[in-house]
């Protein structure tokens, strides 16, 4: 649709490292207070792990910048403690129509 913009969307994926379960525990907390924070804030619109057992973790961001999601990724504990061995910040464009969580 001309004229339609997408919704400016971030997507930020960790990947955890290979033990995670058995080293996340004095971290947890700590990490999905600042998640939950975020989405309070209405910065986040969701966010959890990936992988069954977990892999890694994707938070989707709107109206953040990249510069900001860095600030949130140094200031992690999770990234702090070494539990995540990479990420990357990836631009989502939602195009109208795709987006079963917009009102109707």
């Amino acid at each position: 649709m001309a004229g339609t913009s997408a919704p400016c969307l971030q997507i930020l994926q960790y990947k955890y490292v290979e033990d995670i379960l058995e080293r996340r525990g004095p971290h947890r907390e700590a990490h999905l207070k600042a998640a939950a924070d975020q989405v309070k804030a209405g910065s986040c619109l969701i966010a959890g792990a990936s992988g069954n057992p977990p892999s890694g973790a994707l938070f989707v961001f709107k109206g953040k910048s990249s510069k900001e999601i860095e600030e949130f990724v140094k200031a992690d504990p999770y990234i702090k403690a070494g539990l995540v061995s990479d990420w990357e910040i990836l631009p989502f464009a939602v195009p109208p129509g795709l987006n079963a969580l917009e009102a109707s």
